[in-house]
């Protein structure tokens, strides 16, 4: 079981961003995405989801091209956890939570109440039960990237997507997003996340991969790849060993 980019070429009709990138992400182990900003990271993950067309080579999912995969199979195995914003409605936590099992049951179908029992469980995995009744606007940065966090695992995916998961969150808050994702590899999940900071590569994934310019620099171990010279190459900076 793999989500997979083979040979792609990612971008936008008559723009191209990226070119002959391969990328493979299995259960149990995160791969982070590692650049600059502008470097074609997030267009990378959005034509990993299939919210955009590749300009050459193939996404797969499982083994299975995912142009030929409908959109609500994909949603049942890949879960995708946004950069984390304040929201338009205040809907109360749990019943943001409950939109994640629209995969399993459809958009107009009245939740089940095994769908209710997987939503209280999986903010209770996370540590946010107690946020369940208060509206997702009146809570903190870091507590509504949590209930994204589970509004992701509530489709019960093999896989978890995220774009800048701490994105304009303080160091604390940061912490612990990034400790959920440790543990969703423990359970079993793969997980590919963005980031342009090379510590929480180092502390977080797995693997890496270094995009920069569109171009997939190095991937591999974080202790290999993370080096001066690759990183001095990636953000165009003069490193030194501290």
């Amino acid at each position: 079981m793999t989500l997979a980019a083979k040979n792609l070429d990612f971008g936008y009709p008559g723009h191209s961003v990226g070119t002959n990138v391969s990328v493979t992400v299995v259960p149990g182990e995160a791969l982070a995405l590692l650049g600059p900003n502008g470097g074609g990271k997030t267009t990378l993950l959005k034509t990993m989801l299939g919210l955009l067309r590749p300009l050459a080579g193939v996404v797969s999912l499982d083994g299975q091209a995912m142009a030929n995969m409908p959109v609500g199979e994909r949603a049942r195995r890949i879960g995708y956890v946004p950069q984390a914003h304040a929201g338009a409605f205040a809907f109360a936590v749990r019943d943001v939570v409950l939109m994640g099992r629209t995969a399993h049951q459809g958009l107009f179908a009245s939740p089940t109440p095994s769908d209710r029992a997987v939503v209280d469980l999986k903010l209770a995995e996370l540590g946010i039960a107690h946020l369940a009744g208060k509206p997702y606007t009146m809570i903190s940065g870091g507590e509504r990237q949590l209930v994204l966090i589970a509004r992701a695992l509530a489709q019960e995916p093999r896989y978890v997507v995220l774009d800048e998961p701490t994105a304009s969150l303080d160091f604390g808050n940061q912490g612990k997003v990034m400790r959920q994702i440790r543990s969703l590899t423990a359970k079993g999940l793969g997980v590919l996340f963005t980031t342009h900071d090379p510590n929480q590569a180092m502390r977080y994934a797995t693997r890496v991969a270094l995009l920069g310019g569109g171009q997939l620099l190095a991937e591999g171990v974080p202790a290999h790849v993370l080096n001066v010279e690759a990183l001095s190459t990636l953000y165009g900076l003069s490193l030194i060993h501290i």
